[in-house]
């Protein structure tokens, strides 16, 4: 049986980037790391916070390797508001996570002036020979929806 996104994982990356909107801790984004169809891990972006590699998949990353006492987080995929920059493509990759499944695109947030490399997730995965499942534009326009809120944000803040 192919496997189909499930929306319910989705929306917990966006209700905590929505979390992480009222607070200004930085930027309009989430993540949710599943394992056999269990949450393991929630995260926002808090690089404002903390430093700039605090991105929402980084952090997901740390809650679930510290919960499985792992690094080796195979059998998992990552639920992501907007696709991974190539640094948090390649955590993912390192992890050993099989699938990546996000809503908008590099290209939307670079539009807001994040300071995006253009190499698609995509081209990440063909470049480096990678195995990553990638899953595009799932829930899109509720991800799009962030990127909107967002922008009204009185304390917003591009990095």
């Amino acid at each position: 049986m192919a496997f189909q996104p499930n929306s319910q994982f989705m929306y917990q990356a966006i209700l905590s980037a929505e979390e992480n909107l009222k607070f200004g801790k930085g930027g309009p984004f989430g993540a949710c790391i599943v394992k056999n169809n269990e949450i393991i891990a929630i995260a926002h972006n808090t690089v404002l916070l903390e430093d700039a590699t605090c991105h929402a998949e980084i952090n997901a990353i740390r809650i679930a390797s510290k919960k499985l006492g792992t690094w080796d987080l195979s059998d998992c995929e990552i639920y992501s508001t907007t696709e991974p920059c190539p640094m948090c493509f390649s955590a993912i990759h390192w992890a050993n996570i099989g699938k990546i499944i996000y809503g908008t695109t590099i290209k939307d947030v670079q539009k807001l002036g994040f300071n995006e490399l253009t190499i698609s997730n995509h081209q990440m995965r063909v470049l480096g020979q990678s195995k990553l499942k990638l899953y595009p534009h799932f829930l899109r326009k509720e991800c799009q929806l962030l990127l909107e809120q967002w922008k009204r944000c009185e304390h917003r803040q591009s990095y």
